[in-house]
């Protein structure tokens, strides 16, 4: 009997999708997929510092990485995108939102583009993203979602208030849609990271000095901040706040009146000031 070779299996790869990778939290995210052998769609709005990474992580691990040059705050941004992917007839199986923007400083001193700035990026743009690309996963019955936020999220910080109101968005949203969603195959995880060392914060820095007193043992490092978001969501935990002194500040932040979380918040939101 004549053997007639088998056709070689065809492997299928997640795909993950992640806003911000140009730089950060984003980037180092990336490179925790492309270790797990998954493909990569990158977007951000510097396609040089994209192409430099989708060469690194296809080069060292074997996968292939797409780039997509993307202002997310133009308001058709997340739908053309989608559309794009659509019309390529790629899958996302992994959405990270990692895209954002902190512009720290007295609110009455920042003029009115700056506050737009950060409800554009942080709250429309990742809405619409979540808008668009949830639906294919619930239709599929699979799918992963990691939203970042911050340990902001979880009380009012002045000189941030913006920001941090822009992240307890993103964490309301998240753990509301954790449990909408359960039972459809698709999980959503928020990231909850302190003070990480990126070029958000070095940028913070240098329009104020008074936040080089920052210690740091307080700044997180950037590449163990993403393996344990990547770790969160693979396991589809719902919050993940890493570092055991963010997690003290989350727990304390929740447990105690919101009266002394103000009055706390508030001294050391004024020493940067």
């Amino acid at each position: 009997m004549r053997h007639t070779p088998s056709a070689p299996l065809t492997v299928c790869r997640p795909t993950a999708l992640i806003t911000g990778a140009s730089a950060g939290i984003g980037a180092e995210l990336a490179r925790c997929h492309a270790r797990a052998g998954h493909d990569l769609i990158l977007v951000a709005r510097r396609t040089d510092a994209l192409q430099a990474l989708a060469s690194e992580l296809q080069a060292q691990h074997g996968i292939h990485a797409r780039v997509h040059g993307t202002d997310l705050a133009r308001s058709d941004a997340a739908n053309n995108l989608h559309a794009d992917l659509q019309r390529r007839g790629l899958n996302v199986d992994v959405l990270v939102n990692c895209a954002g923007v902190l512009h720290q400083g007295a609110f009455a001193a920042m003029d009115a583009a700056q506050h737009q700035s950060i409800i554009d990026l942080n709250i429309r743009a990742l809405t619409s993203m979540l808008s668009h690309f949830i639906p294919d996963m619930v239709a599929r019955g699979r799918g992963r979602v990691l939203n970042v936020a911050s340990v902001a999220a979880f009380q009012p910080v002045p000189t941030l208030a913006t920001y941090a109101a822009s992240k307890a968005y993103v964490l309301s949203l998240s753990e509301s849609l954790a449990e909408e969603l359960k039972g459809t195959g698709v999980t959503v995880t928020a990231l909850c990271p302190g003070i990480t060392a990126t070029a958000m914060m070095e940028k913070a820095t240098q329009a104020n000095a008074k936040l080089q007193r920052i210690p740091g043992f307080l700044v997180g490092d950037v590449a163990e901040v993403a393996r344990a978001a990547f770790e969160a969501t693979q396991r589809g935990d719902a919050i993940v706040v890493p570092g055991a002194i963010n997690q003290g500040a989350m727990i304390a932040s929740r447990a105690t009146p919101k009266w002394l979380v103000r009055l706390v918040g508030g001294a050391i939101g004024r020493r940067t000031l």
